[in-house]
This record gives structure tokens, C-alpha cells and sequence, in this order.
């Protein structure tokens, strides 16, 4: 049994069709389909369910799977670990990462570079499920989530900082000269929110429901970029997570107005998975984490923009 037999296996059940799995190992589809026989034969198992496409794996197929993910995880970590012996960690280290949180990765991937220059980041942004399952089949090194994710089993967590929401408002709009605002207040306006099939927006949307109100927002994004691409102009407001504040700021003729009530939303942190093979990257991550002050640094600019509104 060859480590690239389970490698072509790891990217059939990825890729979930023959032709694109021999193009994302870069040889022949006859070339892959022929190391999973010999591997089929070698274990004296069948692991594909053939038909006229590819069907899926066969009970059998998916014990081997998750030896492979294991076995190759194992490769990995050997790897880093040799590296990190001769002068230096190498590799890439594959950081899943929630879409609200994606504004703040350069806190932890920054120092992380400049403390380990050999090595690199493939950062990739994904649903909390789709990091959940990364962190299982040994896709991820680690990811950046909702610590209060059910989903979450046999893991590390490092908290890194707590969501507070604030309310983006036209400087010249229906909140002029106001210090404060309810969200009662907030979901009068004309609002632009993540959809609601973004965790965060969930979370508003309880907070409004919480002052008796309910949001009915004109825009809706599924991304964190695309609802800031509608605030310049002093039409909408929005309300945000203060994390996003490290990468947008606060846009032209805009103000940030703190809200009354329910204002804290969960933690966000680093997790990497609790059981073996270790990623020597991981560990290496969770030590920038826990240095690079992550909560301080956005308390502090918020407290900036805040008096500056």
C-alpha cells in the first residue's frame, strides 16, 4: 500500500468524480482509477461502488477512508515536526475560518508568518459544518468559529475575543447628535445585514427581537465585504461586529453609536483538534494566539472610534 493510493482515495471522496480527482492529483483518470483497484485488491476489500459514475464509497470504502485521512495527517505532522528540527517550521498551515471572523485572521496569520518565515497560510473561508468536517477528516490545522458551536467535538479551544455589535449610521441621518440607540430604534432605519443564514445575523436578529422589534433590511449580504460595499453614501446604516471595524473602519460620512441592551454576542477562538497526530503548525498557531492580544487590540479600537463619533 502506497501514501499515494490513499491520497487519490482522499481526493475521489472529495471530489466525488473520477476525472476531477485524477485533475486535482495531477496524473490520468486511468492512472488514479487503477491505484484505488490495486489498493482494493491489496486489502482484499471493494471501496468504490461502481456503476456508470462514480457512486460512493462502500462500507468497507469508508473505514479505509478514515484510515487514509489518519494515515496522512500522520505523514503531515512527521514532516513538520522534522522541519521544525532542522531550523524552521515549513509547510502550509490550512486555517478554516468563519465569514465574520475573516476580518480579523491578519491578527493571528501575520505574527504567525513573521515568527515562522519558511512556512505559509491557505486560509479559506467556511461555514461552521464545513469546519467542523475539515477538523475531522484531518483537512484543517485549525480554525477560527463560534466556540458555542454544538457541532464542536474533541477539539482545543483558545478564546481570542467576544463579538460586540454596534450600530453604522450616516453622521447626517435620523440618529444625529443621539449617544446611544436601542435596537428598536436601529431597526427603524434603513438597514443593509448579512442574510439570515449567516450566524451573525441570527444572533442580531434575536437582539432585536429582544427590544420587542423586528429588522426588515433592504439589503442583504452573505459576506461581510458586500454589506460595507453599501455604506458609503449616507442611505444605510447597519449593525456590525466591532471585529469588522479592523479591517473596514468606519466609511466616509458615517458614525459608530453604541447600543442599548443586548450588545455581546459569543466568543470567537482558535480551535485545532484534541487527538493524535498533533499538527506541529497548529501548535505553532495556538502560540501566536495566545500572544498577539487579540480581544485588547479590538477594545481598544473601538473605544477609539467611539470617541471620535
Amino acid at each position: 500500500m502506497l501514501l499515494r493510493q490513499l491520497e487519490y482515495l482522499v481526493a475521489l471522496a472529495r471530489e466525488r468524480h473520477f476525472a476531477r480527482a485524477a485533475a486535482a492529483c495531477y496524473v490520468s483518470q486511468p492512472s488514479l482509477s487503477a491505484a484505488i483497484r490495486r489498493l482494493e485488491h491489496e486489502l482484499d476489500v471493494p471501496i468504490v461502488r461502481r456503476g456508470r459514475r462514480y457512486e460512493g464509497l462502500t462500507p468497507e470504502g469508508e473505514v479505509v477512508l478514515a484510515w487514509a485521512h489518519r494515515i496522512l495527517a500522520e505523514r503531515d505532522a512527521l514532516r513538520q515536526e522534522l522541519s521544525a528540527l532542522r531550523g524552521g517550521l515549513t509547510g502550509t498551515l490550512r486555517l478554516g475560518v468563519v465569514p465574520t471572523a475573516l476580518p480579523v485572521a491578519s491578527l493571528l496569520t501575520t505574527p504567525f508568518c513573521e515568527h515562522h518565515p519558511r512556512a505559509g497560510v491557505a486560509m479559506e473561508s467556511l461555514s461552521s459544518a464545513e469546519i467542523t468536517h475539515g477538523l475531522t477528516e484531518f483537512e484543517l490545522d485549525a480554525a477560527m468559529t463560534y466556540l458555542d458551536d454544538d457541532t464542536l467535538r474533541q477539539v482545543h479551544r483558545l478564546p481570542l475575543y467576544e463579538e460586540r455589535y454596534v450600530l453604522l449610521t450616516p453622521v447626517h441621518g435620523p440618529l444625529t447628535g443621539a449617544a446611544r440607540a436601542r435596537w428598536s430604534q436601529a431597526a427603524a432605519l434603513p438597514l443593509c445585514l448579512l442574510n439570515p443564514r449567516m450566524r451573525n445575523r441570527r444572533i442580531i436578529d434575536e437582539c432585536f427581537a429582544a427590544d420587542g422589534a423586528t429588522a426588515a433590511p433592504a439589503i442583504e449580504s452573505d459576506s461581510v465585504a458586500g454589506l460595507y460595499a453599501h455604506l458609503p453614501g449616507g442611505r444605510w446604516s447597519s449593525v456590525i461586529s466591532h471585529a469588522w471595524l479592523h479591517m473596514f473602519g468606519v466609511p466616509d460620512g458615517m458614525r459608530v453609536v453604541p447600543l442599548e441592551g443586548p450588545a455581546h454576542g459569543p466568543r470567537v477562538g482558535l480551535v485545532v483538534a484534541a487527538g493524535e497526530p498533533r499538527s506541529v503548525l497548529a501548535e505553532a498557531l495556538l502560540k501566536v494566539a495566545r500572544e498577539a492580544g487579540v480581544r485588547d487590540a479590538l477594545d481598544e479600537l473601538l473605544r477609539t472610534y467611539l470617541k471620535e463619533s
